[in-house]
Formats: C-alpha cells, sequence, structure tokens
C-alpha cells in the first residue's frame, strides 16, 4: 500500500511538470499520465551542473521547480548568458531533431527540480501528437530569433545602448514601469556581454540623470522612458 502511495505521489509530481509546457496544455488527463510516465526527474543543488557544452544531446529538460541558467563558456573563460529559464519552460529542444552534442551549459541557479524526456519518447510523441512538433518549432523560432537580435546587439551597440534596450523591452514585457531584473548584475553583465562594473555605472548613470531610480537591489523603476528609448536608438 505505501509503494503504491509513493507511486502515485511521484506521477502526481511527473504530471504537474508536463502539465506546466505550454505545448503539452491541448492534451487530455491520459495523455498527460502517458507523458508523465516516460519522465524522469532530478533534483540539483545551487551552482550545481546540469548539463555540459559536449554532453551527448539526448533529452528535453523540463523546470518543474527552481530557475535555471542556460549559458556558454569561451576559452578566455568569459560568460556569455543566453537566457534564464523558470518553471514550465524548458531546454535541449534540439534533441528531439538532431542528435548532435550539446553547445551550452545550464546551471541551477536555485534548488531546481528537473523532468527529462527522451528523445526517442518525445519523437514518438510528436508522431502521435504533430502539434507538438508545430508548437515546438513555434518556441524555437522565437528563441532563435531572440539569440540573432542578442548578437546583433553585442556585435553593434555599446553597452550603454544595450542596457537600455534591455530595461525598455522588460518594461514592455511587464507592461509597467516599476520593473523588477530577473537576474543578478552579475548575470545580467554576463547576458549584455560587459562586466557587473560596468552594468552598476551605467544604471547608476542612468539614475544620475534622472531617467530611472533603483529602489532595491534588483527593483528599477523607469522615470524617464523617452530618454532611454532615444539612446537604444542610437
Amino acid at each position: 500500500m505505501s509503494e503504491s502511495c509513493n507511486h502515485n505521489k511521484e506521477l502526481d509530481s511527473k504530471h504537474l511538470c508536463v502539465s506546466k509546457v505550454p505545448f503539452f496544455n491541448h492534451l487530455d488527463h491520459d495523455e498527460m499520465v502517458k507523458i508523465a510516465s516516460m519522465s524522469s526527474h532530478r533534483n540539483f543543488k545551487k551552482g550545481e551542473i546540469i548539463y555540459h557544452e559536449g554532453d551527448p544531446l539526448e533529452y528535453l529538460y523540463i523546470v518543474h521547480q527552481g530557475r535555471v541558467k542556460s549559458y556558454q563558456l569561451f576559452e578566455s573563460g568569459k560568460e556569455q548568458l543566453l537566457r534564464i529559464l523558470d518553471p514550465g519552460e524548458f531546454m535541449g529542444e534540439l534533441a528531439l531533431f538532431t542528435e548532435k552534442v550539446l553547445d551550452s551549459y545550464a546551471e541551477a541557479m536555485a534548488k531546481t527540480n528537473i523532468c527529462m524526456i527522451h528523445r526517442s519518447d518525445m519523437q514518438k510523441l510528436m508522431q502521435k501528437h504533430p502539434t507538438i512538433a508545430v508548437k515546438i518549432l513555434e518556441q524555437f523560432s522565437n528563441r532563435l530569433e531572440q539569440t540573432e537580435k542578442l548578437v546583433g546587439q553585442l556585435s553593434s551597440k555599446d553597452v550603454e545602448t544595450r542596457t537600455a534596450s534591455y530595461l525598455i523591452e522588460l518594461a514592455d514585457e511587464t507592461n509597467t514601469n516599476e520593473i523588477v531584473l530577473p537576474m543578478s548584475k552579475k548575470d545580467l553583465a554576463s547576458y549584455l556581454g560587459t562586466t557587473q562594473e560596468t552594468i552598476s555605472r551605467r544604471l547608476s548613470g542612468f539614475q544620475t540623470n534622472g531617467w530611472i531610480e533603483q529602489t532595491g537591489h534588483r527593483n528599477i523603476k523607469l522615470i524617464d522612458k523617452q530618454a532611454l528609448v532615444d539612446i537604444a536608438s542610437e
């Protein structure tokens, strides 16, 4: 009886994990349970590496609890942050379409639980439910667009412009001028291709100019959004 209860609890947890993923949310309960039975769970401590660059690309990784950052490391040791993933978001989607190795690292930013579904199981699901493949490709297309935009900014815009652009995008996404940075300034610096000290100086400069007000460690109020728009447009 006890083993049965534990099995049911584990299945419920897996079901909850897959139900958070947008490309599964059109499926009925029974299909969700089937997918949940295919997945495995792993726990990671803060700072623990979930996968390394060069590891086999075999699984779709879904963030169940916690937070994950995906990044690349250059030979110089410099880290380039690619994205931050919250519960319900996924990584490793290329495993569904190719058998290459991973080209980035994934690291737990807090105590994190990941559910993993093997490539072969996901490919069977996509054959049975083509809508899943379409939705995954839509997500992949959005990420590719974001990556191309980031690469363009890193190669053609200075740090002040990139910082202003980021603040505006965050304000537009959340539909408010009182924003909360979704990452530390160290990670923000990595994402924008600069140093933590430079980011701090730019934000302090924006505040001195009366464009923003830093109301907390990660809390920023946009006072003169148009000024930031003008900087971002340069």
